[in-house]
């Protein structure tokens, strides 16, 4: 697709952070200029409150199926939005595999998340024995496919995908361009098929062991819309050079 998008870079903290940090970020952040490109951040649920810069978009790392309700510990969509929240990640490969979330438990906080009037950045990706099997572009597609029947492609058109590999999560391991290219392409295909609309305007970011150092070469493949960063967002300096390879 040649439509031009927007490239967008997300900060996911994981279960990391502190006050000290969140203020190094909203100073660090707030003094640049990205161009058109967007930036956001999902430190831990402590810390919202201390991430409100006007410099990044905040985000949140999970988000509960449910509304309200006996749910100890879950946090409803409504509740993210309240406290300023924008982005929120769902389906992370770390949810999956911890957690035993399914496509179909993906799709049902999807939707609540677009119904608060959040935007969802969903996560898919193969482990290293499904890419070495050969048949991660059919997995890959089919974990997209689930949350987009879930939702039609009118709600499906208001979220964020991020093709994460597992096998190059917190390994060192990085798809190469080519690599990532290949399955953001395919999935493309894929939306094309139901809508050319869809297709040429969704965001496709890449997450896998991103660093300043890759981060130019990955976000100029035609299909790679920006990045969802691990280990790499909490060092402000760091972060900051994936951001500026976006602009």
């Amino acid at each position: 697709m040649t439509q031009k998008r927007t490239k967008l870079v997300v900060g996911n903290w994981k279960l990391n952070g502190s006050q000290e940090l969140a203020s190094e970020f909203n100073k660090t952040l707030s003094e640049q200029q990205f161009g058109s490109a967007q930036v956001g951040v999902c430190p831990p649920y402590t810390l919202l409150s201390q991430l409100k810069s006007e410099g990044f978009l905040l985000g949140a790392q999970d988000v509960s199926a449910n509304d309200s309700g006996a749910f100890t510990g879950e946090t409803a969509a409504s509740m993210l939005k309240d406290v300023g929240v924008q982005l929120v990640i769902v389906g992370h490969s770390e949810r999956r595999t911890y957690h035993a979330e399914s496509d179909e438990l993906v799709a049902q906080k999807t939707a609540k998340a677009i119904s608060a009037g959040l935007t969802p950045i969903v996560c898919f990706g193969e482990s290293e024995d499904i890419r070495d099997a050969g048949s991660y572009i059919e997995f890959c597609i089919n974990q997209v496919a689930v949350v987009l029947n879930a939702l039609g492609e009118e709600q499906f058109a208001l979220c964020v995908l991020a093709y994460e590999p597992v096998w190059a999560i917190g390994t060192g391991k990085t798809a190469s361009p080519e690599q990532a290219q290949e399955v953001h392409e395919k999935v493309r295909a894929f939306l094309a098929q139901r809508s050319t609309g869809l297709a040429a305007s969704m965001k496709i970011l890449y997450g896998g062991s991103v660093k300043g150092a890759n981060a130019e070469e990955l976000f100029n493949q035609a299909d790679v819309d920006g990045g969802l960063i691990g280990g790499a967002s909490l060092k402000a300096d760091e972060f900051l050079k994936i951001c500026l390879a976006a602009k």
